[in-house]
């Protein structure tokens, strides 16, 4: 009997310790039981996003393994080496299980940015919604700072947090968490559970990461802490573990579990409220207002009947009614200039007025807190 899914959104992190099995190559094998348990997950109703390393390692096997120098010159040119290997390499092993893949190369501050950060989510949410698996890396080709230990650990947690995950499940060369070193002392125990990261989970964690990748135990309890305070819980286990990945969203209890600290709603609700634009204010209509607050409906540019301030694309806007009673908050799909341009016309006009689009919502129900 299968298992139903317990989770369904769910961010898989790979590092290259995984992708190799150990050697100093990826490992064909390896990749494909990955791939057909992502594969799976999707056909189960699950909605997988990857994040891989890899890219330095493929562009490194590419070339034939000639010596390392490891600075960030030659990361970056094994990296444009190896990224399309490595993308080739996913494309052609989810074929065979009928799945499209989608490339995204991200830095941290496409992330930070506003804008970037809702053309990222776009993306990859328009992806889930179509069927296909969204494989996101490090954009180690223009990054400098970014190409340091841990990165797609990190990056695997701002990517959950990105989509609203329900899972992060960070796939490493250990079983977990221990409370010692295994390498020092074969009686360390495998922590299961781990309710709230304090001190001693942090004492714990150590520096340790091996020579193939940039990660180690620490910084993916700094990504579980990341995502654990955005309402994610977080799995981290063995990579090579029978169906790891699967288990890990049935809910059965694999490698070492950290819970969320908060419910995803509560913490998106903080995240959109904290950054509002002061100055920013939205008017809608009386229909528009009923249809936010009673059916919650996004918010069309037909509904809006003035706009002020000055704001820009992916910032949070306070969206009022035209008796001055502030209903709610978003984030807006449009800059302010755009927005009153188009405000009071049907969506299909939007193309036409502004010569792109960025959808028929000013504000998605998803981006939006209400405040009545």
């Amino acid at each position: 009997m299968v298992e139903p899914l317990r989770y369904r959104r769910i961010v898989v992190k790979v590092g290259t310790s995984v992708l190799s099995a150990g050697t100093d190559r990826l490992h064909r094998p390896r990749m494909v039981d990955l791939v057909r348990q992502i594969a799976t997950l999707r056909s189960r109703g699950g909605e997988p996003i990857l994040v891989t390393s890899g890219a330095v390692l493929a562009g490194w096997e590419q070339l034939g393994f000639p010596p390392r120098k490891r600075n960030v010159a030659e990361k970056q040119l094994l990296a444009a080496i190896g990224q399309s290997r490595l993308m080739h390499l996913y494309a052609q092993l989810a074929d065979i299980y009928g799945l499209p893949v989608a490339q995204t190369l991200l830095t941290r501050d496409d992330l930070r940015d506003r804008r970037r950060y809702l053309n990222a989510r776009n993306t990859l949410l328009g992806c889930l919604a179509r069927g296909v698996l969204p494989i996101v890396n490090e954009n180690d080709v223009v990054a400098v700072d970014e190409i340091k230990v841990g990165d797609n650990d990190t990056l695997s947690a701002l990517v959950a947090s990105l989509v609203e995950a329900d899972l992060l499940i960070i796939c490493t060369d250990r079983q977990g968490l221990f409370n010692a070193d295994p390498n020092l002392n074969p009686a360390a125990e495998l922590i299961t559970d781990v309710p709230v990261i304090d001190d001693t989970i942090w004492r714990l964690a150590g520096d340790a990461g091996s020579h193939r990748g940039t990660g180690g135990m620490r910084t993916k309890i700094q990504a579980a802490e990341l995502a654990t305070r955005t309402g994610i819980n977080v799995v981290i286990a063995a990579g090579d573990a029978p169906d790891v990945v699967l288990r890990a969203a049935e809910g059965v209890a694999v490698g070492t579990r950290l819970h969320a600290r908060a419910t995803r709603l509560e913490a998106r609700k903080r995240w959109i409220v904290a950054e509002t634009v002061r100055q920013s204010r939205v008017v809608v209509d009386p229909g528009a207002a009923h249809a936010l607050v009673d059916a919650g409906r996004s918010l069309l540019p037909a509904g809006i009947v003035a706009v002020e301030g000055a704001f820009d694309r992916g910032q949070t806007i306070r969206i009022f009614t035209t008796d001055g009673v502030e209903l709610a908050r978003g984030l807006t799909q449009y800059r302010a200039a755009d927005l009153a341009l188009i405000c009071g016309q049907h969506s299909a006009h939007i193309e036409t007025i502004l010569g792109y689009t960025y959808g028929p919502q000013a504000v998605h129900r998803d981006d939006m807190v209400l405040l009545r």
